[in-house]
């Protein structure tokens, strides 16, 4: 083993859903640099594909492709699996990273909020996983697995104050879903795991964009997420250093979940 190339993803074919901005964002930017060869990348806007071709194009020439579509729409899901299809032999490496939220009143809560949501961060996750399999199957061996990461949140391991039921529920979906998968796909070489996020400044999470110190202050690592904390993440998890990481969520939060205690716990001094 050259340990020197355990995290390389030299060589590499990857799809990120919702790669064009928040955390699909920093997770394209951190496996061009990681060597991988073509990395493509869904949103529903062109314009949002469009502009993050353009911030990329310079220092990786041809290295991104955009394929624009709502995988809530299982036209559009389909649309894309051809269109990927016809251009690549084999897919390495798959994120499912596209991902909605809804927050409302529980008595006032639509059921538009649910659908919309459950379709999105749950549904076109496993389908897409399901039609892109004789993709990863044609990239996967015993020596070298394919993966599958999706993309939960800290909401799915415990529940925040926020009235976003069908969001946090959905996450919880994924976690569980993510164990079955690996069950089943690990028996044809592809290794599926998953990450939940805390917070990281973006267009979902907007307090963490607009008011980083503020976020940071229920963390106990005081500060939000930033791209190298998630990106590494997924780096390890879809190089040779994860291989035998099957089934399992990977919480990158700053410790909300595993080692925040209440304020009483905690020693004034800061310590």
């Amino acid at each position: 083993m050259d340990f020197t190339k355990l995290f390389s993803l030299e060589g590499k074919i990857a799809l990120i859903t919702g790669g064009s901005r928040g955390i699909g964002k920093m997770l394209l930017e951190g496996y061009l640099a990681a060597g991988c060869e073509r990395v493509y990348i869904t949103a529903r806007k062109r314009e949002q594909i469009a502009e993050t071709l353009a911030e990329f194009e310079a220092q990786y020439p041809g290295k991104v492709v955009g394929l624009p579509g709502d995988l809530s729409q299982m036209d559009d899901l389909m649309r894309l699996v051809t269109e990927l299809s016809a251009r690549e032999s084999r897919l390495d490496i798959l994120v499912n990273n596209a991902g909605a939220a809804w927050g409302a009143d529980y008595e006032q809560f639509p059921e538009v909020g649910w659908d919309k949501v459950m379709d999105l961060n749950v549904k076109s996750l496993f389908f897409l996983t399901q039609k892109l399999h004789p993709l990863l199957t044609a990239a996967a061996s015993f020596d070298r697995p394919a993966k599958v990461i999706n993309i939960a949140s800290i909401d799915g391991l415990r529940p925040n104050p926020w009235e976003t039921y069908s969001y946090q529920a959905s996450k919880a979906a994924v976690i569980h879903l993510t164990k079955r998968m690996a069950a089943r796909l690990i028996k044809d070489n592809i290794v599926v795991s998953c990450i939940a996020p805390g917070a990281y400044p973006s267009e979902m999470n907007k307090a963490a964009a607009k008011n980083p110190e503020g976020s940071a202050r229920g963390i106990p690592f005081k500060r939000v997420g930033v791209a190298e904390d998630i990106a590494g993440g997924a780096i390890y998890l879809a190089s040779r250093a994860g291989d035998y990481v099957v089934g399992t969520t990977i919480p990158i939060d700053g410790g909300i979940v595993n080692a925040w205690l209440p304020d009483e716990f905690n020693d004034p001094s800061g310590h």
